[in-house]
């Protein structure tokens, strides 16, 4: 090859690697733009009135229950009722074995009969008072007798209820175990534990919603009727009481229930849920706060979830701008390129 065609081919092959060093050169710089520059959305976020709704989880109970049973032992004549059946208050259930209150009732006749001569007789003279003193009191002793045998013998309610529990039958000797369970369900009631924070907001007569996951999405309303006075130092919490009047009958003890609790309205910063981040590892959630193109990672405190957004009650400001897409490499204090 002559000396010109040389000085060709190295001009050529110089050209090319200049050529290929600009581009690389090019390329690096825009990567370091792209670095620099993180595109993000932002959108503004303000303040609003908020209703401070507080749902709570409860197991329904029986208003009160009562177990039916004599206080001395015996056999079962009879038991009139079985389980689920609606008993009424003063319904005789239980018909114990009768022959020791016969006895009762006829030693009882004979001491009144005795005792209406010697009060005859002490009217007209005829006795003296410690006579008569020792003779009413006997029969102050047989009256208590008969009636405590007679509450023994024949069992019933002592509430309006359904039956429950039923451990005999018929025929078999009362062993200790309660003979019957009554269960009033009307009204019912359910068991919170309430915030500290809210103690002097809850008042007894406050309405409560209740959904029971039997039902889905049906609400029942009911109301406080009982605010504990001291506060567990453990939890930092309260025990309420909630009752449903449930009248007919549809709410059960056992139900799993939701209470909601409304303590009135709050004004607080509302924030679209996809600028929430949650940090890895904790249960701390952050936003990216938005201002003269640079990101702050700020920490939030969450209050109630609405739909696709949420309120915030400390770590934003209203009307700051918080980022809603684009945060996944973010850093605090890092520049950005806001789009569209």
């Amino acid at each position: 090859m002559n000396k010109i065609g040389k000085y060709v081919l190295m001009f050529a092959v110089g050209a090319a690697v200049l050529c290929s060093c600009n581009k690389k050169s090019d390329t690096a710089a825009t990567g370091t733009e792209v670095a620099k520059k993180q595109q993000v959305r932002v959108e503004s976020v303000y303040a609003e009135d908020v209703e401070q709704l507080y749902e709570y989880t409860a197991i329904v109970q029986a208003e009160a229950v009562n177990n039916i049973a004599p206080t001395i032992a015996g056999r079962i004549e009879a038991i009139y009722v079985e389980v689920g059946d609606r008993v009424t208050k003063g319904q005789k259930l239980v018909q114990m074995d009768a022959s020791s209150l016969e006895q009762s009732k006829a030693q009882l006749d004979n001491l009144e009969l005795t005792f209406s001569r010697i009060d005859a007789l002490y009217k007209s003279g005829g006795v003296s008072k410690a006579d008569w003193d020792a003779q009413k009191t006997q029969l102050d002793v047989a009256r208590t007798s008969y009636q405590n045998l007679l509450t023994n013998t024949q069992l019933k309610s002592p509430l309006n209820g359904i039956v429950t529990l039923r451990n005999y039958d018929s025929g078999d000797i009362y062993a200790g175990n309660p003979i019957l369970q009554i269960q009033q369900i009307s009204p019912v009631k359910m068991n919170i534990n309430v915030s500290e924070a809210h103690f002097p907001i809850v008042k007894k007569g406050m309405k409560a919603q209740v959904k029971l996951d039997v039902y889905g999405d049906e609400e029942f309303t009911g109301s406080v009727t009982l605010v504990y006075p001291t506060i567990n130092a453990q939890t930092h919490t309260f025990p309420v009481e909630v009752s449903l009047t449930n009248a007919n009958g549809k709410v059960r003890p056992g139900m799993y229930a939701r209470v909601t609790m409304n303590y009135g309205m709050n004004k607080n910063v509302v924030v679209p849920d996809n600028a929430i981040v949650k940090q890895q590892g904790s249960g701390d959630r952050y936003v990216y706060v938005y201002k003269d193109g640079k990101v702050s990672y700020n920490k939030i405190e969450l209050g109630r979830r609405m739909g696709n957004r949420y309120e915030v009650l400390s770590g934003v400001q209203d009307g700051d701008l918080v980022v809603t897409a684009g945060y996944t490499k973010l850093a605090d204090g890092m520049e950005v390129e806001v789009i569209e």
